[in-house]
C-alpha cells in the first residue's frame, strides 16, 4: 500500500479517488489474464513468493485479532487468494507441459526448490508429502470450517431477532442513547453477514482443495505423456523431471492454501474477545492452571519410568512441567494473599478507623528536613544550636522585610541519605545540601594558602572551594587563612541565603490581614480608609507580593498605605501601576538600601535607539519581544554585566519608569543577579552616572 500511495503522492485528489476505485478491479482482471497468458519462469517465481506471504499475513491477521469483526473482509480476501492459487496453478502447468523438458528449472527457481530441497529430490517422498497435505487440509481442516461456518451463520441468523429486543429494550430504559443503539444494529447485522460470507467462502477452500489434486495427476499423467511422446524421453526420465515439477507446484500451492485452510479454521472458530487475541487467549486459559501442568507432568514421568520407553525426554519434559506448575502455583498463591491484605485493610479502614480532619496533614510554609544521622543537631541548645539561630532568622527578617514569617519547621526524614538536609517551601523542595557531624567547615574565600586533609566541596551558599575537615584542624585551617563554619551554620547559611529568593510566596492573604491587624493598632484611620473599600486585603497582598519579589522592604508600610491611599481612586486597581507608584513612594529607602555608600550611583542604562524601539513595543499594547530582540538583549545585557562587574560596580539597570516593569519581568528568570530601577525611584539629591549603554 505503501508503493501504491507514494505514486498516488503526484496525482491530484479526484484522480486518486478514481486510480484507487480502479485497483481492486484491474488486480482481478490480471488474475483472469493469468489463466490465458503465458508467464515467464521469473515472474511466476514473483507471484508464488508473493502467495506464500499473503497466506502467512492472514493467517498472522487472524491471531492478533479480538473481534471477529476487525477482519470483516476476510471472506473477499478468502476469494481473492483462492483465485489467485487457481491462476498460478493452470500458469505453472502451462510451464511444466510446455518447457519441462528442459530441466527442473524451467519452470521456475520456486517449483524447482520445493521439489528437489524439501523433499530431497525423491518424488516418491513429494507425492507422499503432497498427498498428507491435501488428506490434511481436504479432510481435516475444510471440512470442520466448512461446518463450523454453516452453523455459525445458523445460530448468528436465529440469535439476531433476541439481541434486537435486547437493544430496544435498553433504549427505552434510557440505559444507551440511540446512536449507541444503531451502533449495535449495525454490529449485529455485520456479524450475521460475516458469517453468513463464510458459510459460502468455506466452499472455496474446500473446492481449492479438490482442484489441487485433480492438478496434480493432471501435471503428472501431461508430463509424462508430452515427455515420452513428444520429446522422445524415457520413462525413467521424464519420471524423474516432470514428476519432481508436478510435487514441487502441488507443494508451492498446497503450502499457501493449507495455511489460509488454518486461517479460515481459527477466525471461525475463536470466541470475541474485548483485550486478548487468540495467542493470550491460549496462554491464559491452557498453561495457567498450575493442577493442569502438574498432573500432565506426573503421567509423563510415569511413562517415562516405563522400561523401553525414551526416559531422558519424558523425564525432561516431567521436571520443566512441574517446576512451571510451582511457579504458577506460588504466583496465585502472592496474588490471593496480597489481595487478602488488601481486602483486610479496607474492612480495617471501614469498621476500625475513625477519621477526622486531624488526620489531614498540610504543607507548611518553610521546612528545613534533616536525615536521621543529624538529629543531634536539633537538640543543642547553646549557642550554636540550629533551633535558636532559626528564631533569630525569624527576628531578622521581620525587621529587613517588614512582616512576620511563619514558624521554621525542622522535620526528620528518614528517606533522605547520610548527612543529608533539604529545604522546602510549601512543601516543594527548593534547596539540597550536606553536611557532616563533629566536622567543620573550611572555606578558601580567596585569602587561603595551600590545601587541608579532608573531603573537597564547594560551598553552597557562594559556590567556594572548601574542606570538611576534623576539629582537630581548626587552628591549622585558620593559620592558613580559611574561614571556619560550624556544620550548623552550614545549613543556616544556607536557608538564609535561598530563602530570600522566596519571600514573597511565604507572604500570603494570612500574613497580609496580620500585618493590617498590627499597623491599624497605630494608624486606625489609615486603614480604614483604605481596606475595604478603595483596595481588597487580596489586591494589597498582591502589592506587597510584587515589591518583595524583587526584594523591596514593606517596613515602611505606613507609606505604602498613604501612596495607595492617594493613587487606587484614579489609578482603578491597576495593580502594576500602583506598585509603580509604591516604588517611587519608597525612592529613598531604594537609594539607600542598593548605594549606601556610594557618592556617585553608577549604573547600567539602555542606548537610545534600544530604549525608543522598546517604548514603542510598549506603546502598541505588545508586552512580547520579538525573540530575536529579547535574546540580543540578554545577551547584551551578560556583557555589559562583566564590564560593570569588572569596575566593581553594583549590577543595577536604571531605565525610563514605563519600562521599569516589563523588562524586570523579562530579566528575573534570564539574569536574575541584575536590579531593575527606574529613574523615579532614585533620590534626586543623587548624581546618576550610566557607565555602560546596553545596545
Amino acid at each position: 500500500m505503501k508503493f501504491i500511495n507514494f505514486f498516488l503522492f503526484f496525482l491530484k485528489k479526484k484522480e486518486k479517488i478514481i486510480i484507487k476505485s480502479l485497483l481492486i478491479p484491474c488486480l482481478i482482471l490480471v488474475l483472469l489474464t493469468m489463466l490465458i497468458v503465458p508467464l515467464s519462469p521469473f515472474l511466476l517465481d514473483i507471484l508464488f513468493t508473493f502467495n506464500i506471504t499473503l497466506s502467512i499475513m492472514i493467517l498472522i491477521s487472524t491471531m492478533l485479532m479480538q473481534h471477529t469483526l476487525e477482519f470483516s473482509s476476510f471472506p473477499i480476501i478468502l476469494l481473492f487468494s483462492t483465485l489467485l492459487r487457481l491462476s498460478l496453478n493452470i500458469a505453472s502447468t502451462r510451464i511444466i507441459l510446455l518447457k519441462g523438458h528442459l530441466g527442473s528449472v524451467s519452470a521456475g527457481y520456486v517449483i524447482e526448490s520445493f521439489g528437489n530441497f524439501l523433499v530431497g529430490g525423491n518424488f516418491i517422498i513429494g507425492i507422499v508429502i503432497f498427498i498428507i497435505l491435501v488428506i490434511i487440509n481436504f479432510i481435516v481442516i475444510t471440512k470442520g470450517v466448512s461446518r463450523i461456518s454453516e452453523v455459525g451463520a445458523r445460530f448468528t441468523l436465529d440469535a439476531m431477532p433476541g439481541k434486537q429486543m435486547a437493544i430496544d429494550s435498553d433504549l427505552n430504559a434510557g440505559l444507551i442513547q440511540s446512536t449507541e443503539a444503531k451502533k449495535r444494529r449495525l454490529k449485529i447485522e455485520k456479524e450475521a453477514d460475516f458469517y453468513g460470507s463464510m458459510d459460502g467462502a468455506s466452499k472455496f477452500v474446500r473446492g481449492d482443495a479438490i482442484a489441487g489434486i485433480i492438478i496434480m495427476f493432471v501435471n503428472l499423467l501431461g508430463g509424462l505423456f508430452v515427455g515420452i511422446w513428444q520429446h522422445n524421453m524415457t520413462f525413467s526420465e521424464a519420471s524423474q523431471i516432470y514428476c519432481l515439477l508436478t510435487i514441487g507446484d502441488g507443494l508451492v500451492a498446497q503450502i499457501p492454501s493449507l495455511i489460509i485452510s488454518t486461517a479460515s479454521a481459527i477466525i471461525v472458530t475463536r470466541i470475541n474477545s474485548d483485550q486478548n487475541n487468540v495467542g493470550d487467549q491460549i496462554l491464559q486459559q491452557l498453561f495457567n492452571v498450575p493442577k493442569v501442568i502438574l498432573l500432565s507432568g506426573l503421567v509423563i514421568g510415569i511413562l517415562g519410568l516405563i522400561p523401553g520407553m525414551p526416559h531422558l525426554v519424558f523425564l525432561l519434559f516431567t521436571f520443566g512441567l512441574c517446576i512451571l506448575s510451582w511457579r504458577i502455583y506460588k504466583k496465585e498463591l502472592n496474588l490471593k494473599n496480597f489481595d487478602k491484605k488488601k481486602k483486610d485493610m479496607f474492612t480495617q479502614n471501614e469498621h476500625n478507623i475513625t477519621l477526622s480532619w486531624k488526620d489531614v496533614s498540610f504543607e507548611e510554609l518553610m521546612v528545613i528536613e534533616l536525615s536521621h544521622d543529624l538529629i543531634s543537631l536539633t537538640q543543642t541548645s547553646d549557642a550554636d544550636g540550629l533551633l535558636l539561630h532559626l528564631n533569630k532568622i525569624r527576628k531578622n527578617f521581620a525587621q529587613e522585610i517588614g512582616f512576620l514569617p511563619s514558624i521554621i519547621h525542622v522535620l526528620i526524614n528518614h528517606e533522605l541519605l547520610l548527612n543529608q538536609y533539604r529545604i522546602l517551601v510549601k512543601g516543594i523542595e527548593i534547596a539540597r545540601g550536606k553536611v557532616y557531624l563533629n566536622k567543620l567547615l573550611a572555606i578558601d574565600n580567596g585569602s587561603a594558602k595551600g590545601v587541608l586533609t579532608g573531603k573537597k566541596i564547594y560551598d553552597p551558599v557562594f559556590n567556594l572551594p572548601a574542606f570538611w575537615i576534623k576539629k582537630e584542624l581548626e587552628q591549622k585551617a585558620i593559620s592558613k587563612n580559611f574561614l571556619i563554619v560550624k556544620n550548623s551554620m552550614v545549613i543556616i547559611t544556607h536557608f538564609h541565603n535561598i530563602i530570600k529568593n522566596y519571600f514573597h510566596e511565604i507572604f500570603g492573604f494570612q500574613e497580609t490581614q496580620e500585618l493590617l491587624d498590627y499597623i491599624s493598632q497605630s494608624t486606625p484611620k489609615l486603614v480604614e480608609s483604605l481596606i475595604p473599600s478603595k483596595l481588597s486585603v487580596f489586591d494589597l497582598q498582591k502589592i506587597l507580593q510584587n515589591l518583595l519579589k524583587e526584594k523591596i522592604s514593606i517596613r515602611d508600610i505606613r507609606t505604602i498605605l498613604e501612596t495607595l491611599l492617594e493613587f487606587t481612586p484614579t489609578i482603578k486597581k491597576d495593580l502594576e501601576i500602583l506598585t509603580g507608584m509604591v516604588r517611587i513612594a519608597l525612592r529613598k529607602s531604594i537609594t539607600q538600601k542598593y548605594f549606601f555608600n556610594s557618592g556617585d550611583i553608577k549604573v547600567l542604562g539602555l542606548n537610545f535607539e534600544l530604549e525608543t524601539l522598546l517604548l514603542n513595543n510598549i506603546e502598541k499594547n505588545n508586552y512580547i519581544l520579538d525573540p530575536k530582540l529579547a535574546e540580543n538583549l540578554i545577551k547584551n545585557t551578560k556583557i555589559a554585566i562583566e564590564i560593570q562587574k569588572k569596575n566593581k560596580n553594583p549590577i543595577i539597570l536604571l531605565v525610563n519608569h514605563s519600562l521599569r516593569f516589563f523588562l524586570a519581568r523579562i530579566f528575573f528568570k534570564s539574569i536574575p543577579e541584575l536590579i531593575v530601577l527606574s529613574f523615579f525611584e532614585i533620590s534626586e539629591e543623587r548624581n546618576v552616572i550610566i557607565t555602560v549603554f546596553i545596545r
